[in-house]
């Protein structure tokens, strides 16, 4: 049988669904890149929210595998926004090494009216409030968590500040979100949903070259802005003009790919990339989870749960429905 293992001078393509690492060290630059496709597509069907809201969880979906799947250990990486406006929630969930699963709230007159006017940016449809990110390692290890403000900005803007604030890493982000019409089994072409993302940060080995002071109500040490220059480092203002070249329709067009978007951007400094993350719609919810909980509740919670002589549960990220009869909870 022949070997299909890869050979020097072959390359082999990470394709959607898969976050692929990359470095450019030449500009002390590291980063993440990928396309969504199936899956992303499978959790925004399901759920068949109104299409802005689409748009802004699959902008969150992106994000959250970019950063989760940073994570060297077993455990979760959880994205939350809370705030004033028509969509006033967005959760997602990355559990190590590939399972994403998101879900959306919004009040449906105020999002219909913000549409009706106009208003369906991400700043429109979230408001102000805060998004926090969330790192959790297990029962028998802290959570760490750390949150930034929502006033105004994108989604990109959002997490530059976070690695800017929590720490003091020069970071730029590209996120866009697509509709694409795709040949369709049997004939004729159906609309799937597609979306795409990189992050690119400044590593160098000596950190007062990154120069960027702490912003106000970080957790940074006061030391550390001790000294540092103001304006950026030349490697760092090459690396942000190199990826502000993007375009979103490349970021999540199938026939660019991660790779090739990464040779165009950066093949002139060299760009190295390392193997793929695949990740894929996976929700942890189960019936003996959904169980556990409601074991937990007093003989006064199982009773307000009751209806039709039923307790019924619907996991929030992947619709799957449950049914229970209560006298599986009926106290001693």
């Amino acid at each position: 049988m022949a070997d299909l293992q890869p050979v020097l001078g072959e390359f082999d393509f990470a394709g959607d669904d898969a976050v692929v690492p990359f470095a450019v060290e030449a500009l002390d630059a590291r980063g993440r890149a990928v396309q969504l496709g199936t899956m992303l597509d499978h959790i925004l069907d399901r759920h068949a929210y109104p299409e802005p809201v689409s748009r802004l969880l699959a902008e969150m979906i992106v994000l959250t595998v970019l950063l989760g799947t940073s994570l060297k250990f077993d455990g979760k990486f959880i994205a939350q926004t809370k705030t004033n406006g028509p969509v006033d929630l967005l959760v997602v969930d990355f559990a190590t090494p590939s399972a994403v699963r998101a879900y959306a709230r919004f009040d449906a007159d105020r999002l219909a009216e913000a549409s009706a006017a106009g208003r369906v940016s991400s700043q429109d449809l979230l408001g102000t409030g805060v998004m926090a990110f969330t790192v959790d390692q297990g029962a028998h290890m802290q959570r760490y968590q750390g949150i930034v403000e929502l006033s105004g900005g994108s989604m990109e803007d959002v997490a530059e500040a976070y690695f800017r604030q929590s720490e003091q890493i020069p970071t730029t982000v590209k996120l866009a979100v697509a509709r694409i019409a795709r040949r369709a089994e049997g004939g004729g072409f159906q609309e799937g949903w597609r979306a795409g993302g990189m992050i690119a940060q400044f590593l160098p080995d000596a950190p007062e070259r990154m120069r960027l002071p702490d912003l106000p109500g970080g957790d940074a040490p006061a030391h550390l802005g001790e000294g540092l220059a103001l304006e950026p480092d030349d490697a760092w203002l090459e690396v942000r003009a190199l990826v502000d070249t993007v375009e979103p329709s490349e970021l999540a067009d199938p026939d660019v790919g991660v790779e090739r978007l990464l040779f165009r951007l950066f093949h002139e400094r060299g760009v190295r990339v390392f193997p793929a993350n695949r990740v894929e719609d996976d929700c942890s919810c189960s019936r003996d989870k959904i169980k556990e909980v409601l074991s937990s509740f007093s003989a006064e919670e199982i009773a307000d749960s009751i209806e039709d002589g039923r307790i019924a549960v619907t996991c929030e990220f992947c619709s799957e429905h449950y049914e229970f009869d209560p006298a599986e909870f009926a106290k001693s």
